[in-house]
């Protein structure tokens, strides 16, 4: 779907001319944007948090928002269990929770028809969850870069199994691009847990959000680029099982 553009929103936009030549050529990169329409997330919301939610799940909990860093480039990671992720993690750490739009990294399935119309224009962006873009990666890496706040998934789909599943290494290696790069800028990832009381949400189920403690990712930049993107990853699987038995 063509993404129309508005006055109010505000968009990033990749570098097509940072992009490595080892993997393919500037000519053959698509760019990947983000926007948030403000008049459309001013409507939403309100609607979403104070009557969506509450009348859709009969709790929804969430412990540890005093974990979300209110400044600096952040990459949230909560498991991924249903559709309604988002829309819980806007509830859980969105803007009138730390202050700062949400970025969404969505599986590209997902950005279609009327629901893709309002991802876009909620700050989303597409991803092929088995081989993601050049352009989705610089997106990302820029989001970052300029001091954003960005959703990714890194279980890559949903379980309903209701275990982590092994986390997909891209994550990592996005975060240590930009931390090697930045490290002043102090990028954080933020391991967060979402549960259903069904592994099928329903109307009147529960929902329990569990944020964690950051993990540092400039700790991580003292080894090779595998070695690090293994031990981070590592080490936010842990975290997020952890947070998912409690």
């Amino acid at each position: 779907m063509m993404q129309v553009q508005s006055r109010e929103e505000t968009q990033t936009r990749t570098a097509v001319t940072e992009l490595p030549s080892e993997t393919t050529t500037p000519a053959k990169v698509v760019p990947v944007t983000s926007g948030v329409t403000r008049w459309l997330i001013a409507i939403l919301d309100p609607i979403g948090r104070h009557l969506l939610m509450p009348f859709y799940f009969r709790r929804l909990q969430v412990t540890g928002q005093e974990n979300l860093p209110k400044r600096g480039p952040v990459i949230l990671a909560p498991t991924h269990r249903s559709r309604w992720d988002g829309l819980v993690m806007a509830y859980a750490a969105g803007k009138p929770v730390i202050g700062r739009d949400l970025r969404f990294m969505v599986s590209q399935d997902e950005i279609k028809g009327l629901q893709g119309w309002f991802i876009r224009r909620m700050g989303g962006f597409p991803v092929n969850t088995k081989h993601p873009t050049i352009g989705t990666i610089r997106h990302s890496v820029e989001i970052l870069r300029s001091g954003g706040v960005l959703v990714m998934f890194p279980e890559g789909n949903i379980f309903r199994h209701g275990r982590i599943n092994p986390l997909k290494p891209g994550m990592a290696r996005i975060a240590l691009q930009v931390a090697s790069s930045q490290p002043e800028s102090d990028l954080k990832i933020v391991p967060i847990s979402i549960c259903y009381s069904e592994p099928v949400p329903h109307w009147r189920c529960d929902a329990k959000v569990s944020i964690g403690t950051p993990l540092n990712v400039v700790d991580y930049c003292t080894q090779s680029g595998k070695k690090s993107a293994q031990q981070l990853t590592n080490d936010l699987e842990v975290a997020m099982n952890n947070l998912d038995q409690d």
